[in-house]
């Protein structure tokens, strides 16, 4: 798979993915307009060319006072998602070129008030889904929000992603229509923080080409 190529199907409006995109955006401008006064933390595992957070951060009100880091393994849209930060005016935004899995990345900002898993649910196994989601927790900050992203072809898993998520001390705030191939969902962290542990890979990124072919 060409990650970077991947990307251009965001440049059609009626593309599913820009579809889906439109419902991130959405979850995240909810995210900053209900988040408390002061400094921002946010942290984007898999983030590609960032356009969902880039693209909310460059006009949203609260968006200079958001320290994000976004990591991403293909170095074309890291170049991308780096020189659309710099763009936009948005000197807080880091773009990480290394392996998102890895707890590692994200020492030092965890827990955030948001935390983006948009592209990462479908491509890994069903296992390391629940193992990322147990991760959130010590991720995400408590009163803080993870953005989320599954596709809904069968076996849908989207039931048992809102389960798991809720089992741990999430709140449902909203997932996309079921009859969309595409869901996007938010939660919002009600428990309490765990320390995230260092050195530690929450998941193998496999690709959902694969895993379809599995």
């Amino acid at each position: 798979m060409d990650w970077h190529e991947w990307h251009d199907a965001y440049d059609s409006p009626d593309s599913y993915l820009s579809e889906r995109l439109a419902r991130v955006q959405e979850r995240i401008r909810y995210a900053l307009d209900t988040a408390p006064a002061g400094p921002l933390s946010a942290i984007s595992l898999c983030a590609g060319q960032g356009r969902d957070l880039i693209g909310v951060l460059a006009d949203h009100p609260r968006g200079t006072e958001v320290r994000a880091r976004l990591v991403e393994l293909d170095e074309r849209n890291v170049a991308h998602a780096t020189e659309a930060a710099r763009a936009a005016g948005l000197p807080g935004v880091e773009v990480v070129a290394g392996d998102a899995s890895l707890t590692d990345q994200y020492a030092d900002l965890a827990p955030a008030d948001l935390v983006l898993l948009c592209g990462v649910l479908g491509n890994i196994t069903d296992p390391d889904v629940e193992r990322l989601l147990d991760h959130c927790t010590a991720l995400c900050r408590t009163g803080g929000t993870v953005v989320w992203t599954r596709n809904r072809k069968a076996p849908d898993l989207v039931p048992r992603i809102c389960a798991w998520l809720e089992e741990r001390g999430f709140e449902r705030l909203w997932v996309s229509d079921p009859a969309l191939t595409a869901s996007v969902g938010a939660h919002r962290f009600t428990g309490e923080n765990r320390r995230l542990p260092p050195g530690q890979r929450m998941f193998d990124f496999i690709g959902y080409d694969t895993l379809w072919r599995a």
